[in-house]
This record gives C-alpha cells, structure tokens and sequence, in this order.
C-alpha cells in the first residue's frame, strides 16, 4: 500500500466536503490547502537533506500533510483563522485526524501514528516539551522530535513564502488586513529586538508594528529553525534577503539590519 498516497486521498476526500457545488473551495480556504501542499514538499526536502529513515520520512510527510487540518472547520465555525478569537487549530487538527481514525485506516503503527498525531498537536507551540531535548532520546521520542521539528520547520519555510506573495500582490500600505493592522512607518519595538538578539521567543503582546511583524520571521532564522537543512533552504530561496530589503524600504532603521545581520550568521 502507498500509505501516503492513501492518506492524501482520505485527507482530500475530507478537504472536498468544503467545497462549493462547483467544485471550488473558499479563498482562504484553498490558500491553506495549497500550504498544505508547500508544508509537504518542504518536509520532503528535509527528511531528505537530514537523512531521514523511511519511517521517519513518511511520518514527516503525514504530519506536515495533516498539521492544518482543522483550518477548514474553524474557518467555517468562525469565520477566522486568528486563535485567539476562535479555537487553537492545533489542538482542533489533532482532535478532528484522531475521530477520523485515518492513521490506522492506511495501516500507520500506533507508535507512529502517536508521534505523527502530536507532532500535529505541537506544531504552533512556542517549544516542544523538554522530554524531546537533546540527542541521546529513545527510538520513540528520537522520531517524535525529528517530525515535530520538521513539521514546524516547514511550516515556517512557507509562512516565509506567504509574507513575500502578500507584500508583492497586495497594497499592504494601504490594506493592513493581512498584517494584524499594523502600522508600516512605526519602528521596531526594543523589546522585539532584544529578545530576537538574546534568542528567546519574541512576546506576540510586544508587536506593535509591521517591522515587529517581519522581525518575528528573522527571528525564526536566527534561532527557530531546528536542521542544518531548513536553514539552507531558508538561505537558498532568499527570504532573508527579501525582508532586509522590505525592513530598509519600511525605515525600520539600524536595529532591524543588526538583527538581519545576526540572522545571516545563523543561517551559514
């Protein structure tokens, strides 16, 4: 059996029963099913640059594919994707591919379909648990940890893609909507730039610009991505490139390239 292609078609058959007579989905709806797909492909090169086992790879691949599941009911339950105002689409992913029981329809051991399932619940959360440190881990937290961490890496590998198509195709000077409202002529917040410099997660109550909004994701180049690998993705495909030159055309000053410049050393 194709245990992933068969996921892939559970997941799809669910993904259709949100779709319009015609066939379409929603806007933001289909905006999430083709990140679904970019997660995938990002896991894939992962599992590949890290060496991953076939276990590992496929469990990669399964939670990358199932970690946004419950976007699509939250979206239609309360007409938002924002957490805060609604449910953590973690925790609701988790809940919704566990009912459906589609891990062991395709014939996924428990242990695995265990560690693909949290990987799913762990996804958004500012740090795994601290079982999951370190090297030395037995067989079962050892894959927990590699497909968590490549989960929330590919992730963030696309979210990077996402900022750079929103700034390119919309007026996000004049339409904020995307960017939390957030004002682009207001500097970086010192407590966003301290924390980013100290490499702890940055407090999302001190965003209070878009140049604080942007600085969360060179953020995550200087210390929120988990392989050797994603980093060189990161690199390859330009992003940071892309938001210092978006942090200079918004004027958020020397503090913004001092981060920028630390996020480079970070990625090699």
């Amino acid at each position: 059996m194709d245990r992933f292609g068969e996921l892939l078609r559970l997941y799809d058959g669910y993904v259709a029963s949100y779709r319009s007579p015609d066939g379409s989905l929603p806007e933001m709806m289909a905006l999430k099913r083709r990140h679904t797909d970019e997660v995938v492909r990002n896991a894939e090169a992962i599992a590949v640059g890290e060496g991953f086992s076939p276990l590992a790879a496929f469990a990669a691949r399964a939670a990358a594919l199932l970690h946004d599941t419950g976007r699509y009911e939250q979206l239609r339950r309360y007409n938002t994707f924002r957490d805060s105002d609604s449910v953590d689409h973690a925790v609701f992913s988790h809940d919704i591919v566990a009912e459906k029981g589609w891990l062991a329809a395709v014939c996924v051991d428990p242990a695995t379909a265990g560690a693909i399932l949290k990987a799913v619940l762990y996804h958004n959360r500012r740090d795994l648990p601290p079982e999951l440190a370190g090297e030395d881990l037995p067989a079962d937290l050892a894959l927990l940890r590699d497909v968590a961490h490549t989960v929330r890496d590919a992730d963030k590998l696309d979210i990077f893609r996402v900022l750079e198509n929103l700034v390119a195709t919309t007026d996000w000077r004049r339409d904020r909507t995307a960017f939390w409202n957030l004002s682009p002529d207001d500097r970086p917040n010192p407590e966003v730039v301290k924390a980013i410099a100290e490499r702890r997660p940055v407090d999302y109550q001190h965003i209070r610009s878009l140049a604080d909004f942007v600085l969360i994701q060179v953020g995550w180049m200087v210390s929120g991505l988990y392989f050797r690998t994603s980093r060189r993705i990161c690199r390859d495909r330009g992003h940071l490139a892309f938001r210092r030159r978006f942090l200079g055309e918004i004027g958020a000053g020397k503090a913004a390239d001092e981060v920028c410049d630390l996020a480079e050393k970070s990625l090699g």
